[in-house]
């Protein structure tokens, strides 16, 4: 189901739509974090990305119960936007010899998955509450909230545990 075909009829169907959306982002995700803890140098960022990768696993398991909750099997759909953030974000890593670069390199492309995941949770929050489903709201904002505090964890990496400054030395 593409985002402007024919199968999205009803503002359920995109709320539907929008949720295999962001559970095929979270997959996704999951798989990337792994490499990113990898490649990280800074003692922060990987413990923060392993951190990270904990909630993200307890996010998928609170988005099958938003789709249990809609009498829907948890699936995903493909994700353009996920799937280019983290291509760019591995080409990015594979071109920066100075582990130092990196680690910067690797908070920034970090953020921006997050920024992702915050700008798709506040719309199916919205939508689902406009669509009375205050059920799944709980759920959704449980996720949009670890998503935000994830990425005011990479601005204090960033620029409170050094790895900016660090960077700027290389």
């Amino acid at each position: 189901m593409g985002i402007f075909t024919k199968d999205i009829k009803t503002f359920d169907d995109l709320l539907l739509h929008g949720l295999q959306d962001i559970f095929y982002a979270e997959q996704q995700i999951t798989k990337a974090l792994p490499k990113m803890i990898d490649k990280a140098t800074n003692g922060d960022l990987k413990a923060g990305l392993k951190s990270h990768l904990e909630e993200t696993n307890n996010q998928i398991e609170r988005l099958k119960k938003v789709f249990a909750k809609l009498g829907q099997e948890p699936k995903g759909t493909t994700c353009p936007a996920i799937d280019g953030i983290i291509k760019e974000a591995d080409e990015t890593a594979g071109e920066i010899e100075d582990k130092a670069v990196l680690d910067a390199a690797i908070v920034a492309n970090c953020q921006a998955v997050e920024h992702y995941e915050i700008a798709r949770y506040g719309t199916l929050i919205a939508w689902a509450e406009s669509l009375g489903h205050e059920e799944i709201v709980r759920f959704l904002t449980t996720n949009l909230n670890e998503e935000k505090a994830a990425n005011t964890k990479l601005n204090t990496v960033a620029l409170r545990k050094g790895v900016n400054t660090k960077a700027t030395a290389a």
